[in-house]
């Protein structure tokens, strides 16, 4: 089992020599400069990586792009093993990358609540709190209404001590 920092570093090797060759040394016009290596993963025994790839246009595009790396893969594998010197080349495989579909769904799910939040912003323009618009009680505020309150306390214990003194 090799260490992480050792896969890590097959991984990234990986996809600059898939990444360089694609863009240099393989003539297939399926693969043209719109696919992109977004990401390459390595098992821990490095003896598979999995290349993660992107493809601008449309999914006929997409296809003619699978296609081309299916059938590039062994000359793909055999560069990638001239450049890593290891004892066993990994095995190649190409995955569509996720990731830009994901991101989309992701904007278009944010546009919704942009538009939530708008509507709920032009229902409450005119709107006014229920009660006061500071709810909560200041440190100052605290003195004014226990004076108040005593005050108002006073006035009527004095009250019911008249109604008591006038009733004997």
């Amino acid at each position: 089992m090799a260490d992480n920092a050792r896969a890590k570093r097959l991984a990234d090797l990986i996809r600059e020599v898939v990444a360089q060759k694609l863009q240099r040394g393989i003539k297939d016009p399926r693969l043209g400069s719109h696919v992109t290596i977004t990401d390459t993963r390595v098992t821990g025994d490095l003896r598979e990586a999995t290349v993660f790839y992107t493809v601008y246009g449309d999914d006929e595009e997409r296809q003619a792009a699978t296609a081309g790396l299916e059938s590039a893969k062994g000359i793909l594998r055999s560069e990638v093993g001239k450049a890593a010197g290891v004892k066993f080349t990994p095995t190649l495989t190409f995955v569509m990358d996720a990731l830009p579909d994901t991101a989309r769904t992701i904007e278009d799910l944010l546009d919704k609540a942009r538009q939530s939040d708008e509507k709920v912003r032009e229902a409450s323009a005119g709107a006014a709190y229920a009660g006061e618009a500071d709810p909560y009680r200041k440190p100052g505020e605290e003195d004014e209404a226990d004076e108040a309150a005593e005050a108002a306390e006073a006035v009527e214990t004095a009250e019911a001590d008249e109604t008591d003194d006038t009733a004997k």
